[in-house]
């Protein structure tokens, strides 16, 4: 795929209206939110409950993209249509998770990087036969006492460049996503900053690494306060420091910014997002959107809970799900529509 294309593809991931479903979860995290709920553990229970995700009716309104595992990307509906089918005749473009996972950082077991470099050009190439588009790959930074240090920052943006220097190379458009964790009691001052350096950091690799930004696609965390702080921020709050924060370190030429959720509710994954629409829409140059995971699919997997005769219910409460994403996407979600009946 040339730059052209790949420029192309990273405008249709952020197109108007639609974001990205996260549906990249490892075997270990797919499995405990099955134990949790008791669905069985097994292949034939994920593929199911991938098929009922992707099988959805008339998702590709909402969802430009579908990020893949590389179980997900091979397997298939129960009739034997590849799920990779099932997407493009949906109008959704499939995508790859290619990080192997946060290890500990050597000699700084409190701090993270994330492993898969070994072997990735191969891979890539693998994965754009099967049919991806674009891939994914995340750094992880914890906010706590003297961390995030400059080594563990520093560690995870090379990474995330060497990353997207192979995507771009081999035709993936990378989506790039430093995600600062919410765990810890830090404030939203503190938030701000990490992700200030953080942004810095990564965006200085991804310079060296010779990233074209029009051919990539940011997918970063929101500014918030840590969950145990005893300062939580509002609503705008919020939407405030992020745009502030992404108007200071994200160059113009990116595409679009599609956040994840990072283990905030549902309602307030969507409430933030529309405010930094609704508030500063005519000040953004690059599109906000969402690329989540549980924040789309927990309350769906709950409804199907393993079995067939959910399905339909589950697929509806996706629907909806994507559809007040879609709207705060937009700037135009409103927090009563939350009980509203799916169309």
């Amino acid at each position: 795929m040339g730059g052209q294309e790949l420029a192309a593809t990273a405008r249709a991931m952020v197109a108007p209206g639609k974001g990205l479903l996260a549906a990249d979860e490892s075997y270990d995290t797919a499995n405990r939110r099955f134990e949790k709920l008791g669905i069985a553990t097994t292949a034939e229970m994920r593929r199911a409950y991938r098929e009922m995700l992707f099988t959805t009716p008339s998702i590709g309104d909402f969802l430009s993209g579908v990020i893949l595992f590389d179980e997900t990307i091979r397997q298939s509906t129960k009739d034997g249509t590849p799920f990779i089918k099932v997407l493009q005749d949906a109008g959704i473009i499939p995508g790859i998770k290619l990080d192997a996972g946060a290890k500990p950082l050597a000699k700084a077991p409190s701090e993270l990087v994330s492993e898969g470099l070994d072997g990735l050009r191969d891979r890539i190439a693998e994965y754009y036969k099967l049919g991806a588009r674009f891939a994914k790959w995340r750094g992880v930074i914890t906010i706590g006492d003297g961390i995030p240090s400059n080594r563990c920052i520093k560690t995870n943006a090379h990474a995330l460049a060497r990353y997207a220097a192979l995507c771009q190379e081999g035709g993936l458009v990378p989506i790039i996503e430093p995600e600062v964790l919410i765990d810890g009691d830090h404030t939203l001052e503190r938030s701000y900053a990490v992700h200030h350096e953080v942004l810095k950091a990564v965006f200085d690799e991804l310079y060296i690494q010779g990233i074209e930004p029009e051919q990539m696609i940011l997918k970063p965390s929101m500014v918030l306060p840590g969950k145990k702080s005893p300062q939580q921020a509002s609503v705008e709050e919020v939407a405030r420091f992020t745009v502030k924060c992404l108007k200071e370190r994200v160059p113009a030429a990116v595409p679009g910014c599609a956040f994840l959720s990072g283990g905030q509710s549902d309602e307030d994954a969507t409430a933030h997002l529309n405010a930094m629409n609704a508030l500063f829409k005519d000040e953004l140059p690059w599109r906000l959107t969402f690329s989540y995971s549980r924040a789309l699919q927990q309350t769906a997997m709950q409804i199907w809970n393993g079995r067939e005769e959910n399905v339909a219910a589950a697929q509806k409460e996706l629907y909806r799900r994507a559809r007040l994403n879609s709207a705060a996407s937009l700037g135009q979600y409103r927090p009563e529509t939350e009980k509203a009946t799916a169309v």
